[in-house]
Formats: structure tokens, sequence, C-alpha cells
């Protein structure tokens, strides 16, 4: 086919081109297209602005902190829960987007009963902030009504709060936060210093969720203790008490009460010094309760046995000092004797037939030069003499003078009744095979069984037969010590104390009880000592405690007969 010329092509068969006015509107509807994207484009940017991401000035804010991994629950040695964390709202504002103050403040401070009129007007007139808080961890019902309001600039941040489901039961052991869930003491400050509260187990759900932290404690057996030390502070009317319970061969602390306690709940945490963990914050004269320690070193050393006589007939004087007897019986006594009749003559003389050289050194191997440490911050050191002499050589032997942190006097004598082998003692769960690993030998097995003897035998006939429990075996030895006040020892306040273990022919726990300024009642004939006191309360524990704790009554022909008489005194009486 040839080339056709383009001049040859008739004008009907060409496209026809197309009319100016038609071309104006198409431009025009392309430009109002553009117009839209882009219009669409800001309006989807600002609202992903608005309403997705948060403002560059809030992300410098506090609320920051809502991405630090959650504190994990603290449970008992049976998984019973005792702190966990829930969901609440903090109410916060934004100065500069308040329109009126005073109708904020006045509909704030009516809705919000507990804010501070000045306070709340000050936080609001500070237009160049852009984030303060109002009020933190609201409750449920004011943040509704608060939303109800409709205040601009007024919102809430989602926080967590720590809540302790068993309230004062365990303030002392499991101890509390901050407002920005900070540990501060017990447990809770431990978990912060050691960075546990960063390490996390994969949960069920997927999720990362920070591990479950197992203390030691038995609720049943804390609030037994706890309800008991209470009673004898009542019955007694003394102004603080105290107890703790040990298992003896793994060191975990059972139990621990301190009273006055407080309420971890309560929002304002300004606890005063009588709220206190007496029970390791501070150091006491625990009196004859430290008798266990020299009888232990004198029977280590090999300075006295069972048959060996102590001369107790006349006060041993020192220089000026006369050191006497509260239970005096002016003859010749055996090592047992000095010990049923907690003799200060008698143990004084012991301690100095030892010789200062060897004492001081018993003494630093059971721990007594050091401070006791555990996973809880509070810890005080023992207050020991400044300068060691004959006479306070002696002292020191019946607890004279020699102030010592109660859970470490417990510890120690646990020590010198489970073989000899000191244990730190845990508030966190441990086998026995973990608590061989930090076992210490301070004496030797059979010095141990002699001292399970001692202890046996001052519960049957000595000043602690009224914590004979029936069935259990108890052993133990009380202390009163008089206290100082400002600077002198007192005649009229002492502090009453009794340290036991059951069954004495295999220790399995440990019981330490003590009872601030108790008064003389009409059951006590007068009398303020700790036979009076403090041991019929270890008695009421026991009773309650060793049936949580599995340990089985062996019922012997003596507890049998006993049994039977107290019935017939009951239907005497009846």
């Amino acid at each position: 086919m040839s080339d056709i010329p383009a001049d040859s092509i008739l004008p009907e068969d060409r496209e026809p081109a197309a009319p100016p006015q038609l071309a104006g509107q198409n431009r025009i509807r392309l430009i109002a297209v553009g117009f839209c994207a882009a219009f669409l484009a800001i309006a989807i940017q600002l609202g992903n602005l608005t309403l997705i991401k948060p403002r560059s000035d809030q992300a410098a804010t506090p609320i920051a902190r809502n991405d630090r991994p959650p504190r994990p629950d603290i449970v008992d040695r049976n998984g019973v829960l005792l702190a966990t964390d829930l969901a609440v709202a903090s109410l916060y504002a934004d100065p500069r987007k308040i329109i009126d103050i005073d109708e904020a403040v006045e509909l704030l401070t009516a809705t919000v009963p507990d804010l501070n009129a000045k306070l709340l007007r000050s936080r609001l007139s500070q237009p160049g902030r852009a984030f303060v808080w109002l009020k933190r961890q609201v409750s449920p019902e004011e943040r509704d009504a608060v939303y109800n309001l409709g205040i601009p600039g007024v919102g809430f941040v989602n926080e967590r709060r720590r809540v302790y489901p068993q309230g004062r039961l365990t303030a002392h052991t499991v101890g509390y936060v901050d407002l920005d869930t900070r540990g501060i003491a017990g447990l809770e400050k431990f978990l912060d210093d050691q960075g546990a509260l960063y390490t996390a187990s994969l949960s069920e759900s997927g999720a990362d969720t920070a591990a479950p932290a197992q203390m030691s404690i038995d609720i049943r057996v804390q609030g037994a203790l706890h309800d008991e030390i209470a009673r004898a502070m009542e019955q007694f009317k003394a102004i603080a008490g105290g107890g703790v319970v040990l298992d003896i061969r793994t060191g975990e602390v059972v139990a621990l009460t301190s009273l006055p306690d407080f309420n971890p709940n309560q929002e304002d945490k300004n606890f005063s010094s009588d709220q206190t963990n007496r029970l390791m914050s501070g150091v006491y004269e625990l009196g004859s309760v430290i008798k266990a320690v020299t009888f232990a070193m004198v029977l280590d050393y090999g300075v006295s046995d069972f048959n060996s006589l102590w001369d107790a007939r006349l006060p041993l004087v020192i220089g000026s000092a006369r050191i006497t007897d509260y239970h005096a019986q002016r003859r010749m006594l055996t090592l047992p004797e000095v010990f049923t009749y907690s003799s200060n003559i008698g143990t004084a003389r012991m301690a100095l037939a030892t010789g200062l050289e060897r004492h001081l050194e018993f003494l630093r191997r059971v721990g007594l030069f050091d401070r006791l440490t555990t996973e809880l911050p509070e810890s005080a050191r023992p207050l020991l003499p400044r300068r060691w002499s004959r006479l306070t050589e002696a002292t020191a032997a019946f607890g004279h003078g020699f102030a010592v942190q109660p859970l470490q006097g417990a510890a120690i004598v646990a020590g010198l009744l489970n073989g000899g082998r000191l244990v730190p003692p845990t508030f966190l769960k441990r086998s026995r095979q973990e608590a061989e690993t930090f076992a210490k030998t301070i004496v030797k097995p059979e010095t141990s069984d002699k001292l399970r003897y001692l202890f046996r035998l001052n519960v049957q006939q000595g000043t602690a037969t009224k914590a004979d429990v029936v069935g259990y075996r108890v052993g133990g030895k009380t202390g009163t010590a008089e206290k100082v006040i400002d600077g002198s020892y007192s005649k009229t306040k002492n502090l009453s104390s009794f340290i036991g273990a059951f069954p004495m022919d295999d220790p399995q726990y440990l019981l330490l009880v003590m009872i601030d300024e108790p008064q003389a009642t009409p059951e006590t004939m007068g009398f303020t000592t700790a036979g009076w006191n403090a041991v019929p309360t270890a008695a009421k524990i026991i009773e309650r405690i060793a049936p949580m704790l599995g340990v089985r009554p062996v019922l012997t022909q003596d507890d049998l007969d006993k049994l039977a008489k107290d019935a017939k005194a009951r239907k005497k009486e009846g």
C-alpha cells in the first residue's frame, strides 16, 4: 500500500478538537481533586497528632513512668497473696488549657473534697506548665464525677496502686511503697535494691509479667502470733510487744510481728517511731535469754559440766558492784541448777572462769559483734560495751549492759539448739539444702544436745513452767531486763522475754516473745517478771501454731496425768 498524503484526507475523516470551554472545566476538576487530597492529608495528620500520638510536652511528664515494669506480686510460703498492683486513675491538669481557674477550683473541690483549694489554685495558675498533678490515685467514684464535669485541661493518667490484702498483719515484713511504687521499707525495698523487680517470667497469655516473690512467712502462723501478742499487751497493759517464729533448720522467718504496727494501705505514711519493727530496727537487753550463749560457751570450752559446782552463797562483789540473784538459793549450785534458777552469780562466775579472751572469741564466733543482715533493710547493730573489764565480762554473761537485735538473738539461740549450725535468717522461702550452704558451725553437736536438755529442764521445773504445753515438749529460757530510762536502770520498768523451741527432742521451730513494760495484775500475784507474762503468752502461741506447722503432739504418761489433773480441777471449779 502506498503512503497517502496527509493533505489528501478529507476534513470529515479527522478527530474533532475539544471545545475551549470543556478543556477549562477539566483543569478546574483536577485542581479541586488536588485541593481535596491535600486537605484530607492535613486532616488525617491532625487527627493522628491530637487523638493518637501524645504531645511532645507530655512525653517528658511523669506519665512516662507507666512504662516501668510492674512490681511482682508478693505471696506467703503457701501462695497467699500479700501484695499486688491495681490499676487506678490519677488526676492531672494542663494549666495552659484552663479557661476559668476560679470555676475549675470551685467544681473540683466540691467533687473531690480532700483537694486543698489554695494549693489547687496555685497549681492551676501556672500557664507555662503543661502538666501538674492534682491528686494521685483517685477513687473510681471521684474519677467518674470529675469526668462528668467536663473541665477543659483536666484529665486522668492510668497508674498502678500497690495494695496489701493482709493490711497490718504483714506490715513490718512486706513493707510498703511510695506513690510512685518505689519500695520504702520491708521486702518491697529489697525488691528494688536487688533488682528483682525487673526479673520477668512468661505468663500463660504470652505477656511478660513480673515473677511473684515468695516469702517464708506463713500467714496462718502470722495471724496467731499477732493475735496473742496483742492480747498479752492488753492483758498486761504493756506499751509494746513482739514475737518471731523461726524454722530452726532453715533459718526461715515463719512469722514476725511488732506492735504497735501500721496499715500500709493508708495514704499518709508518716508513721511514728513507736510503729517501727522492734524485732529488727532496735536493740534491747534481753536479760537472762543471753545466758543461753554463756552456758553454750562454758560447755563447749569444757569449763564446766553438769556436775560442776558454782558458789552462789553470797553476792559476787567486783569493785563497788554487787551481783545478786532474783531467785537467791544461797548455796552451791550445779550447772543445771544455775540455769533453772537463772542465777546471775553462778553465770557470772562461769564467764570469769572462761577468761575474757575466750569469752570475746566466742561472742565473735556466734556473730554478736556483727550487724545481722537479711532481706529487710531494717537492721540495728548490737550495742556492746566500749571497754571490757572484769565487771563488764561478768554482767555481759547474763545480758546486762549488752543490747542485741531480737531477731539476731533468736537466730543465735536457734543455731545453738539445732546441732550447732548457725543459719542466717531469711524472709524468703528456702529449702534445707539451700540453708546448708549458708550454715556455719558455732558449737559441737554434743554441746547443742546438752543445751537442749537444759532448755527442757527449765520448762519442766525452772522459771518457764507455764510454757509446758502438753504433747509438744517445749524448752525455753526466760529473761527479765531492767530498762534504761534517762541513762540509768529503772526498778519499775522492764522488758520481759521468753525464747523457746519445740519439740525439744528434735527441735523444729523456735519462738521468741517480748513484752515491753508489762504491769502487774491479780493473776500475776503482783509480779512483772517474764515467767508471769511472756511465758504463758508463749504457751498460748505454741498451742495454736504447732498444729498449723504439722508438729504432731506426743503424749507421755506425765502428759496424760496432767490432762487428767486439769480436767478434775475444771470439774471441781464447775
